[in-house]
């Protein structure tokens, strides 16, 4: 399991990226506050991190980094529109964290093929799985 420094850093990239377009939706801060809590951090600290970042940690392993990008993906999608610089911008937290290029592009390309944009995780496992073998 992250450590708690770790899992300030997951929120604080998503929180980072919900605001990429200079406005945090309630449906993305009710999904964010939802990963929040599943992640054990208190409503209180998740909101002081829309104020003050914590310190950007990339995940350790490479399925952390997988489950962080579905989270952004999801986050993406929650509100039901994808805008150009929420595409950008999460094919370069993909890319930041090590993940395949060629990955990140087929899972952004299939998400429309997935009601609400929704791909589902094994799927997403899957295309990755393919990317490096």
């Amino acid at each position: 399991m992250n450590t708690y420094k770790e899992k300030l850093s997951i929120l604080s990239e998503m929180i980072a990226f919900a605001k990429v377009d200079n406005v945090v939706k309630e449906p993305e801060y009710s999904f964010l506050l939802g990963v929040a809590s599943q992640l054990g951090i208190t409503q209180d600290v998740f909101d002081t991190l829309f104020e003050a970042k914590s310190e950007h940690l990339i995940p350790k392993t490479h399925a952390d980094r997988i489950l962080q990008f579905h989270r952004l993906l999801l986050l993406m999608n929650v509100d039901q529109v994808q805008e150009q610089l929420e595409i950008r911008r999460l094919h370069e937290i993909g890319l930041s964290m090590g993940l395949p290029p060629s990955a990140i592009n087929q899972v952004l390309s299939v998400m429309h093929e997935y009601p609400n944009n929704v791909v589902p995780p094994q799927v997403l496992i899957d295309i990755f799985k393919a990317h490096y073998n």
